[in-house]
């Protein structure tokens, strides 16, 4: 047996213990978050506000979760979350009963999850395996990945980080590997944001400059998507459904956008959400947002987080203007 299996499991009865609950048949392996970070309170706090923030999503559906591993792993949560978040319809059976109905729904809540997010496969920190075997560092990974998606404002603990360990049943016997995992951003490194930027100031103190202002955005916005038949007058109402955001984006950064990956037409604030964090993606990707966003300011029509966004456009694009 690996040493580091003996390592972190110190005492027999507790190795006797572990492996008569958790059995895995030789030549697989399965992945434990172990003891010394099971009860790290940041892991715990981010628990909790997943919990949470499902039931509060989930509330008015009478769906009640708790416990992340074995509320999750069928798909019966999952199908409900992306439903209400992002207006998904998903040709999945509501109730799966059979370990293979379990597996073919959670294949298309997953491929959903990964067409929405923009998600290459080698991006993917889960899989139908590890969620359906209640894999708990799996499930955090997508329940994150779809919080920051549909829910960016959602105040979940910084640098929260797990140890693993990777057990493989060999032909020799039990093979491990032990790895440290971030399930949250580790934010220690990045510069402290200042309260106050020239926005504010411009709100503020300035507000007779205002419409200047506004003015040279409106005619750079119109300038790129002019090029597609549209033209833009109101910053607040115009932007707030993440359209015009999405195309202006795509236009200046050359992303090809697929009509299936967002709502042309919006019908409801969900659509105009998704919209709006579909687009908020592209452009932290691109590292053109050097400040927080709150998707539902954007969707409120808030003209002052509208223009410190195009502004972050402008400021890049300006210079190759034609």
């Amino acid at each position: 047996m690996d040493p580091d299996f003996l390592n972190t499991y110190t005492q027999p009865a507790a190795v006797d213990q572990f492996l008569a609950e958790n059995i895995i048949p030789q030549g697989e392996k399965k992945k434990f978050i172990k003891p010394s970070s099971s009860n790290n309170p940041k892991l715990e706090e981010l628990k909790l506000l997943l919990i949470d923030w499902i039931n509060t999503t989930l509330k008015e559906e009478h769906i009640v979760v708790k416990s992340l591993e074995e509320d999750l792993y069928d798909g019966l949560v999952l199908h409900h979350l992306l439903e209400n978040l992002g207006s998904l319809k998903l040709d999945v059976d509501r109730i799966a009963l059979t370990e293979k109905k379990q597996r073919q729904k959670l294949s298309v809540i997953l491929e959903a999850v990964a067409k929405c997010l923009q998600l290459e496969k080698s991006q993917l920190k889960w899989s139908v395996e590890s969620i359906l075997t209640k894999d708990l560092v799996s499930t955090l990974h997508l329940l994150v990945a779809i919080a920051k998606h549909f829910k960016p404002n959602l105040a979940m603990p910084p640098n929260v980080q797990v140890e693993t360990i990777t057990i493989e049943n060999t032909s020799r016997g039990l093979k491990t590997v032990n790895a440290v995992e971030y399930i949250t951003e580790n934010k220690e490194n990045l510069e402290a944001q200042p309260k106050d930027d020239a926005f504010d100031e411009l709100f503020s103190r300035a507000p007779d400059k205002l419409d200047a202002v506004k003015k040279v955005l409106l005619q750079f916005v119109n300038q790129h998507v002019g090029k597609l038949g549209l033209n833009v007058k109101d910053i607040s109402s115009q932007f707030a459904d993440g359209v015009i955001l999405l195309l202006l984006t795509g236009q200046l950064e050359g992303y090809f956008l697929n009509l299936k990956h967002f709502f042309l037409t919006p019908a409801s604030s969900m659509e105009m959400l998704h919209n709006v964090n579909l687009a908020l993606d592209l452009l932290a990707d691109g590292g053109l947002l050097n400040f927080s966003v709150n998707s539902e300011d954007i969707v409120n029509g808030d003209m002052k987080t509208i223009m410190r966004i195009l502004y972050c456009l402008y400021s890049k694009y300006k210079s190759k203007e034609t």
